[in-house]
């Protein structure tokens, strides 16, 4: 199901605990980097998800979303896209959010068939903030 109500949203982070960021970078001035260090400071347990590296944020990065994901943080370009849903899918995440500019129409019906809820076209980072969500 597509959440699109502040409601809906701040009831997800508020109750996500393990999040993957998808496509996190090690250079400090990528999106994907800041967004990854705000959520661990947000204390979420984040696991960054990028096969060219071993290690972001004194994190060990995987090739693959590991299984059981609250939320699956998606920063790669909208072709890629319905890849990483179908990933998270196979890894039973019961949450695809797709960072501003990486939604893709088709990946977010495919997602919410396959019963995980889906955020599109907004920031995590961003999100959090305006909802004023607690840290960990």
């Amino acid at each position: 199901m597509e959440l699109a109500d502040n409601d809906s949203i701040r009831r997800l982070l508020e109750s996500a605990r393990r999040i993957a960021v998808v496509g996190a970078s090690p250079k400090p001035e990528r999106d994907s980097h800041d967004v990854t260090k705000y959520l661990i400071e947000a204390g979420y347990e984040v696991f960054p998800v990028n096969p060219g590296q071993t290690l972001i944020l004194g994190r060990p990065c995987t090739a693959a979303i590991p299984a059981g994901m609250d939320i699956v943080d998606v920063f790669r370009s909208p072709e890629h896209v319905p890849g990483v849903v179908e990933e998270a899918i196979r890894a039973g995440a019961k949450c695809v959010w797709m960072q501003l500019g990486t939604s893709n129409p088709d990946a977010v019906r495919r997602a919410a068939e396959a019963g995980l809820d889906v955020v599109a076209d907004k920031c995590i980072k961003v999100a959090h903030g305006v909802l004023k969500i607690a840290k960990r």
